[in-house]
């Protein structure tokens, strides 16, 4: 018997894995920063992955020496569709200060992360990680999570979650860690 294109004998289609990600989505929204282990002092974790956009590849330790914003995010991630135009805007206006955001898309079939920038493109490193590898380095718990490396590498700054107006809070951490350079 099938409700909707779920299967309820325990097959799941597309439709039942949307579903279950946006449950897991909602139920991980109210999730406090405190849970988020990758934590400001410690060293970030440095990864491999493939560039989600044309040929390459990217690495953390590439761009060492400058402040970056790494971000996690995904095409079903509802506050992603608010971060990263916003995160482009700031990257558009102070990429000329030794900044640089670096986006680690998550969806299983990078197509979904294609389709996503095509109507949200962005300015900065998309990189692929489809077998999510990196998410636990980070022992990332929320969809978007992004974290605040200083030019030595260490994680400065956590955020957890988007709200769109957290985002002058977002810019201030970067200018003051750009200004402390």
């Amino acid at each position: 018997m099938q409700l909707g294109h779920i299967n309820i004998r325990g097959k799941e289609t597309d439709t039942g894995k949307m579903i279950f990600r946006y449950v897991l989505l909602l139920a991980m929204l109210p999730v406090s920063a405190a849970l988020c282990a990758a934590e400001a002092g410690m060293q970030a974790p440095d990864f491999n992955l493939e560039a989600l956009q044309g040929d390459g590849s990217g690495t953390l330790s590439d761009y060492r020496g400058k402040v970056v914003l790494l971000d996690f995010w995904a095409s079903w991630c509802g506050p992603c569709r608010k971060s990263l135009p916003l995160y482009n805007q700031m990257y558009r206006e102070l990429s000329d200060e030794n900044f640089e955001i670096i986006a680690i898309n998550t969806d299983e079939d990078p197509a979904d992360g294609l389709k996503f920038l095509e109507r949200l493109p962005v300015d900065y490193l998309v990189l692929q990680d489809p077998g999510a590898s990196t998410p636990p380095l980070y022992q990332l718990k929320v969809m978007p999570s992004s974290y605040l490396i200083g030019p030595n590498g260490v994680i400065q700054k956590t955020f957890v979650g988007f709200r769109e107006g957290e985002m002058a809070a977002v810019r201030s951490a970067v200018e003051e860690l750009l200004n402390a350079q």
